[in-house]
């Protein structure tokens, strides 16, 4: 549990998480379950000795271990007296078994999936709803113009297509527009459901089953056509055009050319290097920089993602210099040789892995696509590339955070 207790820690949030400690006698003894029963139930209880009614948790996220999975633990039957003990609280089924990974869905899409179970059905809520995503969407972005023009719509107002830097939407329309927990059940009634990374995409098909809604998926992607795609198809779901939000996508093609030709300028020949988790797509940001003149030397990644197929295939004819790393070989960070953090030679890197490999302070900070999204999304990332190469960071200060990100999400 080192790893969730830092997390904790670095977050300043160690009174909303609690370990209930496993024994090698509870192993054999044949009452794991009651174990587990008992030692929530004791959190609960000391929680309710120091906090009024009106405090208490609405929602406890239960994570059973390896092994609860081994020893073959009736989690049915715990979560059922769970629930009848304290009918106020919602428990939530999470898993906490990374080396069943290598089977079935990760411990990441099971999580993303428990958090869906939490939303509830209905109707009236907003055209559209995101769902299992780890950052909130840069509300400059098109969907998030698509969706208040949509809600303008629908409640009558004109909608000014302006930049709205900060703002609120009427209704929420993902989690991190939710205050409340009830706030967050109710993404369940927005007309459609949507996720923008494949991790979350098995979870929101299966919740849109269950809320008997239509799923989307809108990756971040780098290729022109492919946004242009996303954006016709996210249109014509909220039943509202491009330019009723003020989207033109000709003029948005113009002004990412223009951000990526100014960012070049900016970075000359400096080599880059990206990681997969500074963005979902590595691949795509490759292609879309070495189609530019941008110097792409370096991707970490340990996998390569289908969807990624096309750019893969144009990469390996047009940047057959571009060396592919794997980011769990922890010998990388020497096998680069000397000069790599002095000079003006130095990488500049898009992503922490990369950064941290190549022993860089110029670098972009961002995971999990950064909350950006299609055209302002590229002329965005440009914009903190640019920011990268002409300020430095304490790379050794900010890389190791376990929860690196995670306070913005709270």
């Amino acid at each position: 549990m080192r790893g969730v207790v830092m997390t904790a820690a670095e977050m300043g949030l160690q009174d909303r998480f609690s370990c209930v400690t496993l024994e090698e006698k509870d192993l054999y003894s044949g009452n794991l379950e009651e174990i587990t029963l008992e030692g929530v139930t004791d959190v609960l209880h000391k929680l309710a000795r120091r906090r009024a009614p009106e405090d208490m948790p609405k929602a406890v996220l239960i994570f059973p271990v390896c092994l609860h999975h081994f020893m073959g633990c009736d989690l049915k039957y715990v979560y059922g007296e769970l629930e009848e003990r304290f009918p106020s609280i919602r428990f939530v089924r999470c898993w906490m078994d990374p080396i069943m990974r290598a089977s079935g869905p990760s411990p990441d899409q099971k999580l993303r999936r428990a958090m869906m179970d939490l939303t509830e059905p209905g109707e009236g809520g907003a055209p559209l709803s995101f769902l299992g995503d780890l950052l909130p969407l840069d509300q400059e972005s098109e969907p998030a113009r698509l969706i208040r023009a949509a809600e303008s719509q629908k409640d009558g107002q004109v909608f000014d297509a302006g930049p709205k830097q900060g703002v609120r939407p009427a209704r929420a329309y993902q989690i991190q527009d939710c205050h409340t927990l009830e706030e967050y059940m109710a993404l369940g009634s927005a007309e459609r459901v949507a996720c923008r990374t494949s991790t979350a995409l098995p979870a929101l098909r299966a919740a849109a089953r269950r809320l008997r809604k239509e799923p989307l998926y809108l990756p971040f992607l780098f290729g022109y056509e492919g946004i242009r795609s996303q954006i016709r198809e996210l249109s014509e779901a909220l039943h509202v055009s491009p330019a009723e939000a003020g989207i033109d996508p000709e003029a948005e093609e113009a002004a990412c050319e223009e951000a990526l030709r100014r960012a070049r300028q900016t970075l000359s020949s400096v080599p880059i290097a990206i990681d997969n988790v500074a963005v979902e797509h590595p691949l795509g940001l490759c292609r879309l920089l070495a189609e530019h003149g941008f110097n792409v030397r370096e991707v970490y990644l340990d996998a390569f993602n289908p969807e990624e197929r096309e750019d893969y295939e144009w990469l390996t004819v047009h940047t057959p210099e571009l060396l592919i790393c794997g980011t769990i070989q922890v010998e990388g960070r020497v096998l680069h040789g000397e000069g790599r953090g002095s000079g003006r030679g130095q990488y500049l890197a898009i992503g922490p892995k990369a950064a941290w490999y190549n022993e860089t302070p110029h670098f972009v900070n961002m995971v999990y696509d950064g909350g950006l999204w299609g055209y302002s999304g590229i002329r965005t990332l440009c914009a903190w590339i640019e920011d990268a190469f002409l300020t430095e960071k304490d790379t050794r200060e900010l890389v190791p955070r376990k929860g690196l990100g995670c306070a913005c999400i709270l």
